[in-house]
């Protein structure tokens, strides 16, 4: 179905079976004043020109069902439809065989894609006018048919054999001369245009004048009386003799100044970021376009692309709110462009980055020295009716002479660097060098391997015990995710897990790993029976919880496996509790109803904050592997330890030692309490069938296992223990530990 809008007397079809191209075309003319229709179907776009007659029809040439070609041929071809004006928009060459046939086919002109925003709206205003000029035309045969369309028109009339001019009262009236102001001669009119358009016009009323069009049409500027210079439409036809020689010509002007207003606004508001007016992306991405193939060209024409991260800009945001954070933005962007030499660039891409592209460097010491600048002007108090701000900036430099292929190439290596010059704290800066090449290749191939490893079945999940300290026996396992790259082999969590994170593919990743572990649970509940069955633990990333259908995605995944929500348990760091707060708490309490348990990872190593543990549902507190490693005669791990556990059994929950690697460890825990543990001591990560026989073992007690099943366990674990990376690194593949109280059992 065609959807309509009406804006203004003058009516086009865009007929596009692309949506995206098909909104932004109507957009831009509904601005410009146009009534605009749509359609996605040729077909369709005919039936729709044949009930609504438009002035123009805008059509793509490449359609499935009804070409643009054919739309032409048909709208050509139809009595009441041989005057409107069409303009074909294609990805090919205005050369190719395709364009020649469209034009041939009947089509007023040809618009290459992509196109310029201003582009269109003119060639489409043209076309308009055309149409609408050739419809009077028809009509009438008198002197002024043309002009006689509105009262607002000035008309001319200009006698080609005297070369005596008439100027209507309407027209003296829009340049506000007098009567006897403007003279019977071209010169009157001439005179007046702008130098930069005079020639054009001369020319365009040369070549109708010879033969060339069947109408006279061309946008122009005039100067007024009062000194101010308005945009003129001119249109007018000749009259011929029999010979066909010239002998007259008429026509009109209109004034359409506040449409070419509107048009510039639009084309600056497409290429300009909205709060702070400096270039976007698109516009900064054209002009390191332009920078890149002059330094081809020209090998001494060298430059530089600055990547701008404001430092903990987030912070301002939440404490000050928005609109504290807008004006921040808009004073770090005056101050960008102050540091500037003429000719550079500053663009601002979203958010709190920003890019510079400094172009004719001589030495890559200029870029460094404007980085030292630009962070040295960033660096004064800002003043912005609150409380002082002080503002300093991340910056990644990347230079022209390392041969990058193309602008997003460049842009990418300044984004890595900026990542780089971040990671060694506020205020730093970093070039883009060949050890950072070597690593964005490898990430790019990285992230080009991960996009199929779904689609080969590449994962796979290892489960390492988590034993009760109590009875010593096995409780549950963690599953943990590993990649089995065809190449490379095991890919550990720590290589792959932070790319999933920034492209987003850890949300897959998560809830495969969800899947897999509630399915295999399922198997071993199966197989082993009675009241031993294990619970399985699973770690999502912080992504995964910002997610609103989470405890949806969970409540089917448990049906789907038939595995009780009790004996499932998934994991959250406080960061996330402590950050997005409000986007989690609603999702964690749907979880909590469903009866899955939620841990709290890592405690203790971030910003804690004691208040949190009572405002979310938290079941129990992992003890970080690095306090455990601490423990011991003057180690500061065993305080911190016991006071982990302690605070966990005051508020009613759960303690899960992790890191578990001595058997000092294990007593002095023991001792504390602390009713979980994992760690190898106990055992490495091991596989589904081993994880199984662990469970079914009675005579399995904390990591003494039967002989034969450790000398399994050890031949399944050799790569699991290669495996072992801090738990920060495995961000979304982790597990927790059980819970007895809500089993109503000892474990």
């Amino acid at each position: 179905m065609y959807r309509m809008t009406q804006e203004g007397d003058t009516t086009v079809l865009v007929v596009d079976d692309t949506p995206d191209r098909l909104d932004f075309i109507e957009v831009l003319l509904r601005q410009a004043g146009y009534r605009v229709l749509t359609s996605g179907d040729g077909g369709e776009g005919l039936e729709v020109a044949r009930r609504e007659r438009p002035l123009l029809v805008i059509s793509d040439v490449s359609m499935p069902r009804v070409s643009g070609i054919e739309l032409c041929r048909s709208l050509r071809a139809d009595a009441e439809l041989s005057s409107v004006s069409i303009l074909l928009v294609s990805a090919l060459r205005r050369d190719d065989a395709s364009a020649v046939e469209g034009l041939r086919a009947g089509a007023d002109d040809y618009l290459e894609a992509p196109f310029d925003p201003m582009r269109l709206v003119a060639k489409a205003a043209r076309l308009v006018e055309r149409a609408r000029l050739e419809a009077v035309l028809r009509e009438s045969e008198e002197r002024y048919a043309l002009a006689a369309r509105g009262a607002n028109d000035g008309l001319w009339d200009w006698d080609l054999r005297s070369g005596e001019v008439y100027y209507s009262a309407r027209w003296k009236e829009m340049l506000g001369l007098s009567a006897d102001e403007a003279d019977a001669s071209p010169e009157a009119w001439l005179a007046r245009v702008h130098p930069e358009d005079v020639d054009n016009l001369k020319g365009e009323i040369r070549a109708h004048i010879e033969g060339a069009g069947t109408h006279l049409e061309v946008e122009h500027r005039v100067l007024n009386a009062e000194g101010d210079y308005l945009w003129m439409l001119c249109r007018g036809a000749v009259v011929r003799e029999g010979e066909g020689r010239a002998t007259r010509m008429a026509g009109s002007m209109t004034d359409v100044t506040r449409r070419k207003c509107v048009e510039e606004q639009l084309l600056h508001d497409a290429f300009h970021d909205a709060l702070t007016g400096l270039p976007n992306r698109a516009l900064f991405m054209d002009r390191l376009g332009h920078a890149t193939e002059r330094a081809k060209r020209q090998g001494e024409c060298q430059f530089a692309v600055l990547f701008l991260d404001l430092d903990r800009f987030k912070n301002i945001n939440d404490s000050l709110g928005h609109d504290a954070g807008d004006r921040l933005l808009v004073e770090v962007g005056r101050r960008l462009e102050g540091c500037l030499r003429a000719g550079d660039t500053v663009a601002r891409l979203g958010g709190d980055e920003f890019t510079v592209l400094l172009e004719g460097i001589e030495d890559p010491s200029d870029a460094v020295r404007m980085a030292e600048r630009i962070q040295k002007c960033l660096a004064a108090a800002c003043h912005l009716g609150g409380p002082e701000l002080f503002v300093s900036a991340s910056v990644g430099v990347a230079l022209s002479a390392f041969g990058f292929d193309g602008p997003e190439e460049i842009l990418r290596a300044a984004n890595t660097a900026m990542h780089r010059a971040k990671g060694h704290g506020r205020g730093c800066q970093q070039v883009f060098d060949s050890a950072m090449h070597s690593h964005t290749v490898k990430l790019l191939r990285l992230e080009t391997d991960m996009r199929s490893a779904d689609a080969r079945d590449e994962y796979e999940t290892h489960y390492q015990p988590i034993m009760s300290l109590v009875t010593g026996r096995v409780a549950g396992f963690e599953a943990l995710v590993r990649w089995r790259h065809p190449v490379r082999g095991l890919v550990l969590p720590g290589e792959f897990i932070p790319l999933s994170e920034e492209t987003g593919a850890v949300i897959r990743i998560d809830r495969w790993v969800l899947r897999e572990a509630c399915r295999q649970a399922r198997v071993w509940h199966e197989r082993v029976g009675g009241d031993s069955r294990p619970m399985v633990n699973v770690n999502l990333s912080a992504r995964s919880f910002l997610q609103p259908d989470l405890a949806d995605y969970v409540e089917g995944i448990l049906g789907e496996t038939a595995l009780g929500a009790g004996d499932l348990n998934l994991e959250i760091t406080e960061s996330v509790l402590l950050e997005e707060a409000d986007s989690v708490k609603s999702v964690l309490f749907k979880l909590r109803d469903l009866g899955v348990g939620l841990h709290l990872d890592d405690f203790g190593t971030g910003y804690s904050s004691l208040s949190y543990l009572r405002r979310f549902p938290i079941s129990a507190l992992k003890v970080d592997r690095s306090f455990v490693a601490g423990m011991g005669p003057g180690g500061e791990g065993s305080e911190i330890t016991r006071a982990v556990i302690a605070l966990a059994h005051s508020l009613g929950m759960e303690a899960v030692a992790e890191g578990v690697e001595a058997p000092h460890q294990l007593e002095l825990l023991r001792g504390l309490g602390c009713q979980y543990g994992q760690g190898f001591y106990f055992s490495a990560p091991v596989d589904a069938s081993m994880a199984c026989e662990m469970v079914r073992s009675a005579a399995c007690v904390c990591g003494t296992w039967p002989k034969e099943l450790a000398a399994k366990a050890s031949s399944v674990s050799t790569t699991s223990a290669a495996a072992k990376v801090p738990k920060r690194t495995r961000t979304g593949v982790g597990a927790v530990s059980p819970r007895s109280r809500r089993r109503g059992q000892t474990t």
